[in-house]
């Protein structure tokens, strides 16, 4: 496999789309040896849709091991399907908020 993690959490409706939370998450990863795909990298494009983000982002988690859900996951619809994909595929789901 990869050996890559997906970078996944709530970003409609949040100042700066929360790409700091994603950016933080992608060092602290990254700090611990791991290979991560962070969906904030590809930053906004001009007269895209959600549904244009979405399908980028499927596919890229699709290149993946595992998806790490930052906080407020639940509340993101996107997120929410991103971690059903990656359940489905059988990647391993990790929890921000269940790090000591």
């Amino acid at each position: 496999m990869s050996g890559l993690v997906y970078v996944s959490g709530p970003m409609s409706g949040y100042e700066d789309f929360n790409f700091p939370a994603f950016d933080r998450a992608e060092a602290k990863l990254r700090k611990r040896g791991w290979r991560t795909i962070n969906p904030a990298d590809h930053g906004i494009v001009p007269d895209w849709s959600w549904g244009d983000y979405l399908r980028l982002d499927i596919r890229e988690l699709s290149y993946c091991d595992s998806i790490y859900m930052l906080d407020g996951w639940a509340s993101s619809k996107g997120a929410r399907l991103e971690r059903h994909i990656a359940k489905e595929l059988g990647m391993t789901v990790y929890y921000e908020s269940e790090e000591a």
